[in-house]
């Protein structure tokens, strides 16, 4: 008897518009940064996720104006230079057998001046912090001419042979701005009172519907602004109703502002944590009639989760956006029943969403190839192996390292001296929030079997046995740096406190507050991943009592931020979760001394004991480079990544790019 066919509900056709879906999983926007690079490497990175699968692709962000850009990466598309790019991948997707749509985009008052030398236009002139300026308050005259450039820039894009487009009206950009009372001071026919406030975002779904014809319009909107005295759940329902009078063929749901202090795609927001609010608007939408699917959104990663959303009513189509990044095969290879093997987003954000508000192309921490997919083609798996390679160490980059080794051809043998792959991916994979990073290093694990390599785990290689290979890529890491202070042998490492942290004392204090830190004290005080209660009550969405705290932790260090080194877009989120749990956290710390009680510190001139059952040392890391000192001196060609080469600015980031670069290098290099 044959098998039930794996994700029933995903698999469903689903129409938007005039268009059929194959299935219920699309690939949300993304801003890139390459859409003034190549056109050749930007049509190969969105023709990879056609291939692998996805339903639909929406663009990153395509500017209807100048003045409407969200940085100088951005391009626009009624300028030539960008239509041509543009229809580069559009070929490229439809010769892959997909289906993209252009998203239309306007930041208003979230631009940036300098990317262009103009001053931000938005409903009104209220300052924005993420812009650092004041606005333009647009004139009827400007209202105009705006609408006419998102009709505009729909025609063009249709023009180009887009299957569709999407209207961005989320994320606080500017007809979300229209739509909101914190930003919409008006008293005339664009503002004044909640219908008024809808009449710019409606305006501009009518334009681009008249546009566009019958190609496919969608309409990306903010189901939740997470600002306080924003849009109501009412008022956000009401505008999904008239975005679906006024011509949406689909309402796309995305979640909270650049400005709001509650997080939405970090690490630390639970799987699928905000379709409520999809399912709110879908039953909004049903009540008045309107029958166009509604689309959920945020930290969904996988095609089971997807599957739980659609089967629990929470929406009709599922859009994943990093997802795609970190593993372009997601939908195709869960379809094939090897989920085992995708690579999951971590939302780490930091080669992905931190570099799109810079100018620094996009790519994914886990995932390097994304964006460099000419660079790195995938065909060269089928080669004959006759070259050997060694990796040592089996963290991100050596992980990285033997992947890109085996794509390049390579015979591959993997050495780790732990019992499993994935080095200090698995102290992160412990902490509330972070499965995710275990699961990546599970994910490898299958993928290396797959690909053939040799890996061999509890095993210390040495020098000796590594004469033989063509190459071998030392990633060995990093290890604990050692503190000088009275009384440090009475300290643990953070190794030793993230495997023992289920038998540390009720007062925990850590001499050191970076991400690592931050990490642990996370792990302390909330022991388990809590799941998306706690998450939605501790952030007022849901309402219910929080547990207390499982231990007092300190954590301090002498200089620098709490969290210094973590990415911009997490850092501050990470740092206001452990706050919240009670983690005190301490800077301009003077240490003196570990005693038995605790450690005792000066503080502003203050001098205080830190009372503590343990005292954790997180103070940074040192290399873990002896065999590279061994291989040199015996003339085996080598390369050494990641923390084993530097712990300067070291992050998980740099670690898998240069494990990417050394494995396919040493591969292709030994082969000649």
């Amino acid at each position: 008897m044959a098998s039930p066919r794996r994700y029933p509900r995903v698999r469903t056709p689903v129409r938007v518009g005039t268009l059929t879906l194959p299935h219920r999983v699309l690939m949300g926007s993304m801003h890139l940064n390459r859409e003034r690079g190549d056109p050749a490497a930007l049509a190969a990175f969105y023709a990879e996720r056609a291939r692998g699968g996805a339903g639909l692709i929406i663009t990153g962000g395509a500017a209807v104006s100048r003045v409407g850009a969200g940085g100088a990466g951005y391009g626009v598309i009624a300028e030539p230079e960008f239509a041509r790019t543009w229809h580069t991948v559009v070929q490229a997707v439809h010769e892959a057998g997909g289906r993209i749509a252009l998203q239309l985009f306007h930041a208003g008052r979230y631009a940036l001046p300098r990317a262009f030398g103009l001053t931000p236009v938005a409903p009104s002139a209220v300052y924005s912090r993420f812009s650092d300026a004041t606005p333009i308050a647009l004139d009827d005259e400007g209202i105009a001419a705006t609408i006419a450039d998102f009709a505009a820039a729909s025609r063009i894009g249709i023009g180009l042979g887009f299957d569709g487009v999407e209207i961005m009206a989320s994320e606080g950009y500017l007809l979300n701005q229209f739509a909101s009372p914190v930003t919409n001071l008006r008293d005339d026919a664009w503002g004044g009172d909640a219908a008024r406030r809808c009449a710019f975002p409606v305006a501009v779904t009518r334009a681009v519907r008249s546009a566009v014809g019958s190609a496919p319009v969608l309409v990306r909107i903010s189901g939740a602004d997470l600002v306080e005295g924003s849009s109501t759940p009412d008022e956000v329902d009401a505008l999904a109703v008239a975005l679906a009078d006024a011509g949406a063929d689909a309402v796309d749901v995305g979640i909270g502002w650049h400005e709001s202090r509650v997080p939405t795609v970090q690490s630390m927001v639970p799987h699928a944590a905000f379709t409520q609010v999809s399912a709110r608007i879908r039953a909004a939408l049903a009540a008045a009639g309107a029958t166009v699917p509604v689309i959920a959104s945020n930290r969904i990663n996988t095609l089971a989760q997807a599957e739980r959303v659609l089967a629990g009513g929470e929406a009709d189509i599922v859009s994943m956006a990093r997802p795609f990044l970190a593993d372009p095969h997601i939908v195709a290879a869960s379809f094939a029943g090897r989920e085992a093997t995708v690579n999951p987003c971590i939302g780490c954000n930091e080669a992905c969403i931190d570099r799109s508000f810079g100018l620094e192309p996009v790519s994914c921490t886990v995932n390097p190839r994304a964006g460099r997919e000419l660079e790195f083609p995938l065909a060269a798996a089928s080669r004959p192996r006759g070259t050997r390679i060694a990796v040592v160490g089996a963290g991100p980059a050596g992980m990285e390292a033997a992947r890109a080794a085996a794509f390049a051809g390579a015979q591959v043998t993997l050495f780790e001296a732990g019992d499993a792959i994935g080095g200090q991916f698995l102290l992160a994979g412990a902490v509330p929030g972070k499965s995710d990073f275990a699961a990546n290093a599970r994910s490898f694990a299958r993928v290396l079997d797959e690909l053939g390599v040799d890996v061999r785990t509890g095993h210390e290689a040495t020098a000796e046995e590594l004469v033989g290979f063509d190459h071998v890529v030392v990633a060995t890491g990093v290890v604990p740096r050692r503190v000088e202070l009275p009384g440090v042998e009475r300290a643990v490492d953070y190794v030793q406190a993230f495997a023992e942290a289920a038998r540390l004392g009720e007062r925990v204090a850590v001499i050191g507050a970076g991400g690592i830190a931050v990490d642990l004290a996370h792990l302390l005080v909330e022991g388990v991943d809590a799941g998306p209660d706690r998450f939605l009550i501790e952030h007022g969405l849901r309402v219910g009592a929080l547990p207390a705290p499982r231990r007092r932790v300190t954590i301090m260090r002498r200089t620098g931020a709490i969290g210094a080194g973590m990415g911009v877009t997490t850092r501050w989120a990470a740092v206001q979760e452990i706050r919240r749990r009670g983690v005190r956290t301490l800077t301009g710390v003077t240490y003196r001394a570990i005693e038995p009680s605790g450690v005792r510190v000066e503080v502003d001139g203050t001098e205080e004991l830190i009372e503590a059952d343990v005292v954790v040392i997180a103070a940074g890391q040192t290399p873990r480079a002896q065999l590279a000192g061994q291989l040199a001196s015996r003339g085996i060609a080598h390369t050494v990544v990641g923390g084993a080469r530097n712990t300067a600015g070291l992050n998980a980031v740099a670690a898998f790019e240069e494990g990417l670069r050394a494995g396919d290098a040493a591969a292709r290099a030994a082969g000649r």
